[in-house]
């Protein structure tokens, strides 16, 4: 590569016609801060027929995380002729513009698509790189040094011929550069050209620049605002979860009462009486309601896990057990199966994993009314060398989730009964992560798979692959 000697007397001519047509450069780059249509316009400016300078020109910028010079854009005469002129040809004060139509023929061409795929190693030994990026000159293709060079080979076997490429300077750092040939005419790039482009590159380094910055000040401001709408709805949600568990405490007395002599009512009235009916009704509601309210409560107030050591096969042997009259009642068989291991050890709270547990089982039973079967396996999965993992799944036989509902099934209050709150599994949620597992759902050939990942305390192994298959009736 050859430096460009930008010495006095190869500076351009003062001709009006070389002025007019910086500044129509400088009045089109100002007028747009996107950076798409900035960079188009940039190359469209140095390639249009009526510039007369280049017949192709190419844009990359340096990414600064990965060190790397990568394609931009690549705009061809073809498809520059197309530059509108705004304002009157023969002031200073015209500029070009281009429209959204020319500029989606611009990005689908082969040369722009070549351009964008090419990645440049920022390689100091190369003197192509060490010209550009740090003595900050134009430099042209030709010398015997850069034959072998790898970096050398991407610009040449990108341009197939003579070109020149400028440095974008801007604030004292080189952010690219623009690489320009003439591939139609293989005509030979001129000084005057190569040091018009050296004016106009130092235009358009500026212009990039502050499209990039206007570009990151634009991201953060939104990205501020979604975080202030955040803090705001969050503090909204925080007011009224204040709000939901002091109302909970006012209204849970009061139901109290009222379910207690509603049920010392129905126990005096004959049960064939309209009045045991309206007792009953009172009752049930009742129950309902502060079944609602413990949940509304349990949601809205602070998580707090005491943890220990505890067994996490005897939490869901205890939940079977305790839901043994429901399985009967409603005709459901029930299995259980679990890997062999030393111990299902886990450390955790015992009584929030059972309410888990219980949830899920409930929510099964509540789906096979008329029967069906509860599948329940347990099985242990190696994450690391000493860390182990307990998979357990909950299968039921009951139809499966509607499919457009499946992504918000963990949703407060989002519910599919009609006497629900649309917290249980939302709560069972919280807790299980807070026990630093995973809750997922999917839809089997019969019906819904709940899965839950828990790890095990450090050195919890299967000692077989045998399942013990346990059943309940």
């Amino acid at each position: 590569m050859n430096s460009i000697d930008s010495s006095p007397h190869s500076e351009p001519g003062n001709s009006i016609a070389e002025l007019t047509l910086l500044y129509q450069f400088s009045n089109t780059m100002l007028s747009t801060i996107r950076f798409n249509k900035l960079t188009h316009l940039i190359l469209t400016a140095i390639t249009t027929p009526s510039s007369n300078l280049f017949e192709r020109a190419a844009l990359f910028l340096r990414n600064e995380n990965s060190d790397l010079l990568q394609g931009i854009l690549g705009i061809t005469r073809r498809l520059s002729k197309e530059l509108q002129i705004i304002g009157d040809q023969d002031i200073l004060g015209s500029r070009w513009d281009l429209s959204d139509e020319i500029i989606s023929r611009q990005k689908s061409t082969n040369f722009n698509m070549h351009v964008r795929q090419t990645r440049i190693e920022m390689d100091d030994s190369c003197p192509f790189i060490s010209q550009i990026f740090a003595e900050r000159k134009l430099c042209r293709s030709g010398e015997e040094r850069c034959h072998n060079c790898q970096t050398c080979h991407f610009i040449r076997s990108l341009c197939n011929g003579p070109f020149v490429a400028a440095p974008l300077v801007c604030h004292e750092k080189t952010i690219g550069m623009i690489v320009v040939d003439n591939p139609d005419s293989g005509r030979e790039i001129s000084k005057d050209s190569m040091n018009f482009l050296r004016l106009f590159a130092n235009q358009a380094g500026m212009a990039i620049e502050n499209s990039m910055l206007y570009n990151r000040i634009e991201e953060a401001h939104l990205n501020l605002r979604d975080a202030r709408e955040r803090l705001e709805h969050g503090e909204r949600m925080a007011a009224i979860g204040e709000i939901a568990a002091n109302l909970v405490h006012e209204l849970k007395n009061p139901l109290v009462t009222i379910g207690g002599f509603a049920g010392r009512l129905l126990k005096s009235l004959p049960n064939e009486t309209r009045q045991h009916q309206y007792a009953d009704t009172i009752v049930s509601e009742v129950s309902r309601l502060e079944k609602m309210l413990i949940e509304i409560l349990a949601f809205a107030r602070k998580p707090t896990i005491c943890f220990s050591a505890c067994d996490l096969k005897k939490i869901i042997k205890d939940c079977l057990t305790s839901c043994a009259t429901t399985f009967e009642d409603h005709s459901i068989n029930v299995s259980l199966s679990a890997d062999d291991a030393s111990a299902w050890s886990i450390s955790g709270d015992a009584h929030q994993l059972k309410q888990v547990f219980l949830n899920l089982i409930l929510n099964a039973c509540d789906v096979m009314l008329e029967g069906g079967e509860l599948i329940l396996t347990m099985t242990l999965k190696k994450v690391a060398q000493d860390k182990n993992t307990a998979v357990i799944c909950i299968e039921d036989s009951g139809g499966g989730i509607q499919k457009e509902m499946l992504p918000q099934i963990f949703n407060p209050f989002f519910t599919t009964k009609h006497h629900g709150t649309g917290l249980g599994l939302s709560i069972a949620h919280r807790i299980i992560l807070n026990h630093f597992g995973t809750i997922d759902v999917h839809n089997t050939a019969k019906g819904a798979a709940f899965t839950i990942t828990l790890p095990l305390a450090e050195g919890v192994t299967p000692l077989s692959q045998s399942n013990q298959m346990s059943y309940y009736a």
